[in-house]
């Protein structure tokens, strides 16, 4: 073998070696998302700490309560929860990113508090959440919305910094200071009460929107607001308050001094 013969043969057995080494050393290399780095419907977004606890502020929390995070990227937000004792889950749809925030969690030894699942958060069901979260575009959050208004009143909706349409937050929050990302909003699914009710003065007709609701009785107006099953309803000039148990609402006031209590029933609805 000749001397130039030799050269080349050993720069491509240390070229080969180089290829091998390096893709050995990707390899070994854990995956770590990156800024705006492309998913299936939005780029990842990290949401800053003081927000995510923000958020759970703003939810309210409890070690009894289950969060479903929608799109939880890199797992913050879902760990945060099960640091304050919560039961939490992660929607994701990129797997590389499930994998990342599992890897999050057992290092934060909250592994057995949380679990990361890969999925299309409009066809994977979080009926049994207690808490939902999210950091989705507009457009999403509004196509999640008719799913939000069919959960169990009293499950609370937080977003980071974008609404739901033009269903009105029933708190709002933000951190200070803050370049982006500074705001959250929650929601709390209320009661569907739309429709006939029987009360003792006759019947009265509600129209809801969201948890807003308004009618007639006779010729008084009725102007109400629900959070979860709590409802404050005002009859002309009597304020109430109360609780909507399925078809019942119980309310109750205080008129010249003495306490007053009515049930209303209302009709099955569909």
């Amino acid at each position: 073998m000749n001397a130039t013969r030799r050269v080349c043969l050993a720069a491509a057995v240390a070229l080969v070696a180089a290829v091998a080494v390096s893709a050995a050393s990707s390899q070994e290399q854990p995956f770590q998302p990156q800024l705006n780095q492309p998913g299936k419907d939005v780029q990842w977004v990290p949401t800053p700490p003081a927000l995510v606890e923000k958020m759970l502020d703003l939810a309210r929390l409890k070690p009894d309560d289950r969060l479903v995070d929608l799109g939880s990227g890199d797992g913050v937000l879902v760990i945060a929860a099960a640091r304050r004792g919560s039961r939490a889950r992660g929607i994701e749809y990129d797997p590389r990113l499930v994998d990342f925030a599992k890897r999050a969690a057992r290092a934060a030894g909250v592994d057995r508090r949380t679990r990361f699942v890969r999925g299309d958060i409009f066809e994977t069901d979080f009926s049994d959440a207690t808490v939902v979260t999210t950091f989705l575009l507009p457009s999403m959050n509004l196509r999640l919305r008719p799913t939000f208004l069919a959960m169990k009143p009293g499950t609370r909706i937080v977003a980071n910094t974008f609404a739901i349409g033009d269903w009105e937050p029933d708190e709002t929050a933000t951190i200070e200071p803050c370049e982006r990302w500074c705001k959250a909003m929650l929601w709390i699914v209320p009661a569907r009460v739309g429709g006939t009710w029987r009360t003792p003065k006759g019947p009265v007709v509600l129209t809801q929107t969201f948890q807003f609701v308004s009618g007639r009785l006779g010729d008084q107006p009725v102007d109400g607001r629900i959070r979860g099953e709590e409802i404050v309803l005002s009859i002309g000039t009597t304020a109430y308050e109360g609780r909507v148990e399925g078809y019942r609402m119980r309310l109750r006031t205080t008129a010249g001094g003495k306490r007053m209590q009515w049930t209303l029933q209302s009709a099955p609805r569909p």
